[in-house]
């Protein structure tokens, strides 16, 4: 099975090929590009970019075809997420925010992800910001009413002309400073809301199937982004929560998370076969020395049936694509906590709005390399702790704390 990616300015080749090593990447997509490649039930495409002016779309029936044929295929970031939100009641899935924006009608326009952009030889440059990186950007780190003006003139413009210099022309001195915040959040990466997307699409490739018509009614969205719009909720006047944030919290700041995370991980394994079907994805009946590392000192002197437990439920993306958040989410709200938990999400809220502008969020991987001072203890490790969490990297970590950060830092903590 194949994985072909459609991409450029919003992913280069090297970041395609860091998620799926073995995808083959493509230019932006256009008329006629998806029925020249050859394709076979099972194979996967992945549009994120394509041409808009230059050349003719990607066109609907194309789409429809490779649908029809078995092949997989994901949208997101930009035309992929423009195309997913028109399609998803076919089959054709979508990932990211940009596609939910569109799918929900918060956005209905082609310019609000196109770019201009340089050859391909150069790497597409964009010489323009995207729309939907500036709203991003804005909701992040720019005061409110100062944000609502940027968007709105932003948007009066044609997108040929959302250029920094341009903006900053209409807007004046005041924005200058939000505006250097912007232009260096998005180039960072940070705030680019389409590589994000685009990214978040590369990383169910290999998790998705075509959809029945129960799962095309669902709109062909990611397992995670079901359950997080599922549970979204209004707590106050322009505030909402879904039941991802009170895990998150419970993730971050809850004693007890590691114990019930292990608990009901090992619930799910006795589900997929138990201590034999460990053995079998291990190949191993006690723990090789290379996968030590991920049990604690005091773990050694297990039973090694345990040891081989407690090793796959801490790499668990490695033997499992089953998603363990609705399981664990049903043990949190049967513990007791969750209207506490509830209360530091609301609290985080709080004091994210208090502080913005005066406490700077770090990029992810910062903000995890911090965060991670209050889980170390004797004969562990910081990649031990998180994955006793769920976390599977600092960039992982770090966008789930972001949110906790500014209240963290109140804490003095």
């Amino acid at each position: 099975m194949k994985t072909v990616v459609y991409t450029g300015p919003t992913l280069s080749s090297e970041e395609v090929l860091g998620v799926v090593p073995g995808a083959q990447v493509r230019p932006p997509v256009s008329r006629g590009d998806l029925l020249s490649e050859g394709w076979s039930g099972g194979d996967t495409a992945v549009l994120i970019d394509g041409y808009y002016r230059e050349r003719l779309s990607v066109g609907h029936k194309e789409i429809l075809w490779l649908l029809n044929e078995g092949v997989n295929v994901i949208g997101a970031a930009s035309m992929g997420a423009l195309r997913a939100a028109e399609l998803s009641p076919y089959g054709m899935s979508g990932a990211g925010s940009v596609y939910r924006m569109y799918a929900e009608g918060e956005i209905d326009g082609d310019d609000e992800v196109a770019v201009l952009h340089g050859p391909a030889e150069l790497g597409y440059p964009a010489s323009t910001v995207a729309m939907v990186n500036l709203r991003y950007g804005c909701a992040q780190g720019v005061p409110a009413e100062l944000g609502a003006r940027i968007v709105e003139t932003a948007k009066a413009l044609p997108f040929s002309h959302r250029t920094w210099q341009e903006l900053e022309d209409v807007l004046g001195e005041e924005a200058r400073e939000a505006l250097a915040t912007l232009e260096r959040g998005i180039a960072e990466g940070e705030w680019d809301l389409k590589r994000l997307d685009a990214l978040a699409a590369l990383r169910t490739v290999g998790s998705m199937t075509n959809p029945t018509a129960d799962e095309a009614a669902l709109t062909g969205i990611t397992h995670y982004e079901a359950l997080k719009w599922r549970s979204m909720r209004e707590y106050a006047p322009g505030r909402s929560m879904c039941d991802l944030d009170v895990l998150t919290a419970a993730r971050l700041f809850w004693d007890g998370y590691p114990r019930l995370h292990e608990e009901v991980l090992n619930g799910l394994l006795d589900g997929f076969g138990g201590d034999s079907y460990v053995r079998a994805r291990l190949g191993a009946s006690s723990v090789p020395s290379e996968l030590a590392g991920w049990l604690t000192g005091e773990e050694h002197d297990l039973p090694e049936a345990e040891q081989l437990r407690l090793v796959v439920v801490r790499v668990w993306p490695v033997w499992q694509s089953a998603d363990w958040r609705p399981a664990v989410l049903e043990g949190v709200r049967a513990s007791g906590q969750w209207q506490e938990l509830s209360d530091l999400v609301v609290r985080a809220d709080e004091v994210a709005a208090q502080t913005r502008g005066r406490v700077p969020v770090p990029p992810p991987e910062i903000c995890a390399r911090i965060f991670l001072r209050h889980w170390l203890r004797p004969g562990s490790s910081s990649g031990l702790e998180m994955a006793r969490r769920g976390f599977y990297s600092l960039e992982d970590l770090g966008r789930h704390v972001r949110k906790f950060f500014p209240m963290d830092v109140k804490k003095g903590r």
